[in-house]
């Protein structure tokens, strides 16, 4: 794309500061693009903007929408260890994806559905085992064992499937992740 004479006029009147305008003999017409800069974005100072935030208490440091998910559950003084877990993606593949591949699949995480998180738990009992899932977090303990875990993908936390391993004494949870862009994926 080649530049015109008006393209190059418009750009070399957008570093222009005001004193050069005023110094102008009128040979060029005028923009209005070199009168803004940094301090114009944003509301005019003196308006009055409308905002839908509730009022602010003083004494408060963050506000609800700062704090991440599942932090209510972090205690710092818990002295109890936190158990081996594995995170295992997983994704539902056809012979068209592995043979013929005609699929938009490939290896990543972006092309997995499901999020297995398999927590070793050695020496603990089934009915010992509390587990609380929310979007982002999980939270899973029992007597000797504590595991907050922040999820690396939202997850639909309300379809998730949870089994008992008492061989392995594993504790195994299978979430489907719910992500903005998974009608591309898949």
């Amino acid at each position: 794309m080649a530049l015109t004479p008006a393209m190059i006029e418009k750009v070399v009147d957008l570093f222009k500061t005001e004193e050069d305008n005023s110094d102008s003999d009128g040979d060029s017409p005028s923009s209005t693009f070199s009168k803004y800069g940094p301090g114009h974005i944003g509301p005019e100072k003196g308006s009055q903007s409308v905002t839908t935030e509730p009022p602010v208490n003083s004494k408060d440091i963050w506000s609800e929408a700062e704090v991440p998910e599942g932090s209510e559950f972090d205690l710092l003084q818990d002295p109890r260890p936190q158990p081996e877990y594995d995170i295992v993606f997983s994704q539902a593949v056809t012979s068209e994806d592995i043979f013929l591949q005609m699929g938009n699949k490939t290896p990543a995480t972006a092309s997995c559905e499901n999020m297995t998180i398999k927590i070793k738990l050695p020496d603990t009992k089934m009915a010992n085992v509390e587990l609380d899932v929310k979007s982002k977090f999980l939270d899973c303990r029992t007597p000797k064992y504590k595991l907050g875990l922040h999820l690396p993908h939202p997850v639909d936390y309300k379809n998730g499937k949870a089994q008992w391993d008492s061989k392995t004494e594993t504790l195994i949870v299978t979430l489907k992740m719910v992500r903005d862009f998974d009608i591309f994926n898949f």
